[in-house]
């Protein structure tokens, strides 16, 4: 049994405490039409970019079900996923990484280990973020949620003692919001930037393996789990703030690279995060000797720079040593790194645009990369086709640009 439209407060318009900033009053969400909202406040008070993630995420959760037939989750942050994950099950190395080993009832739960992949991605860009679900909060997933800091979630229900867990998070005041499943927005959606008003149709285009077919490369072996976490990408990649490209493996994003100018800094960024994933889950990593007590946040605070450093622990600068271990560390040399990362394979490449140069293929090669997926239509397609020919991968044309703003 779950609650589903029983609880909390839903109606046409409500105003919010601000805008984007304090500064920005007033502010409020409606329908133009006069309809009552699509989703229900259970509890907290959404704030208007709480809105704005929770309202683009479950659009990607949604759909991602859809396409999928699996329990989807994505974290946002600022208008874009950190990850989008589905329900595979994990193995016991993910799971330490991710810092879930300890949760019960986990390997029972799809929809929890959907956002246990999905937070355990990227968990510095997570902190803070808003949850989406594709499918009903269980109290395995609520238990997930009550540990970690975050600032709201969406669902399209929650069963009884999840939204108890839930409800009592943040001292009480945990944004929990509850969507209806059956809403379709208007084909038309409107804006305004500055006083103007802009239109355009809704972006429905569906994403599935109708648009893989087209495969240009001279290697053709397109096998189906590459075609799965194509789709998980380029999904995500519907939501994410453009120029943007993601990585993605076993069924969910390893790496997003979000809003840069340049497409090549966007894959750079995407893939220095999938590096971290599979550094994460290194025995060096798993086994760093934390003093009892440390929290979370401050463990993904020192992997990231201790992931970054290079040959000495001395690299880290002033970092106390001493407060957070039980002894002194070895750090990764660079050959060791290189041995490690050279083990990744069968990594997809989606972007949402054309690749203008072939050091986007290049750069991804570097993260285990074999599967790449882009509109194609550049005026340099014929060099960046003759490097993936050259490395014998596999890139497919599916001549959708995916841009969002």
């Amino acid at each position: 049994m779950y609650v589903y439209l029983q609880k909390g407060y839903k109606m046409n318009e409500f105003q919010l405490k601000y805008g984007c900033n304090p500064n920005q009053k007033p502010a409020s969400v409606s329908m133009e039409d006069g309809s009552d909202l699509p989703f229900t406040v259970l509890n907290g008070k959404p704030g208007y970019i709480n809105l704005l993630d929770a309202l683009n995420s479950w659009q990607l959760v949604k759909e991602l079900k859809e396409a999928t037939g699996l329990s989807s989750a994505a974290s946002f942050k600022h208008v874009s996923p950190t990850s989008a994950a589905v329900g595979r099950p994990m193995s016991q190395r993910l799971k330490k990484a991710c810092f879930v080993d300890d949760v019960d009832g986990l390997d029972d739960s799809p929809i929890a280990t959907a956002y246990a992949r999905a937070r355990g991605t990227d968990r510095m860009s997570s902190f803070g973020d808003f949850i989406a679900l594709s499918d009903v909060c269980d109290e395995t997933c609520a238990r997930l949620i009550k540990r970690e800091v975050s600032d709201g979630i969406i669902a399209p229900g929650y069963d009884e003692a999840a939204l108890e867990i839930l409800t009592k998070k943040k001292g009480g005041k945990y944004l929990v919001l509850q969507m209806d499943p059956a809403y379709e927005p208007p084909e038309l959606e409107k804006k305004q930037v500055f006083g103007i008003t802009f239109s355009q149709k809704h972006n429905d285009v569906k994403l599935d393996s109708s648009c893989l077919t087209n495969i240009v490369t001279e290697n053709k072996d397109l096998p189906e789990e590459a075609k799965e976490n194509m789709i998980i990408a380029l999904i995500a990649l519907k939501y994410t703030q453009s120029n943007s490209v993601a990585y993605a493996y076993d069924g969910q994003c390893i790496g997003v690279g979000a809003g840069q100018q340049s497409r090549v800094h966007c894959t750079r960024l995407a893939g220095s995060k999938a590096d971290n994933w599979f550094l994460r889950q290194s025995d060096k990593v798993l086994n760093l000797p934390w003093k009892d007590g440390i929290k979370r946040p401050d463990k993904d605070n020192f992997i990231d720079r201790y992931i970054a450093m290079e040959e000495t622990p001395e690299a880290t600068g002033n970092f106390n040593w001493e407060e957070k271990f039980t002894s002194k560390p070895e750090a990764f040399s660079i050959a060791e790194k290189k041995e490690l990362l050279s083990q990744e394979n069968d990594v997809v490449l989606a972007s949402d645009a054309f690749f203008p140069f072939s050091d986007n293929i290049e750069r991804a090669l570097e993260s285990g990369v074999k599967y790449v997926v882009q509109p194609g239509g550049s005026t340099r397609d014929d060099v960046v086709l003759d490097c993936c020919n050259r490395n014998n991968m596999v890139m497919v044309f599916n001549g959708i640009r995916l841009f969002h703003h």
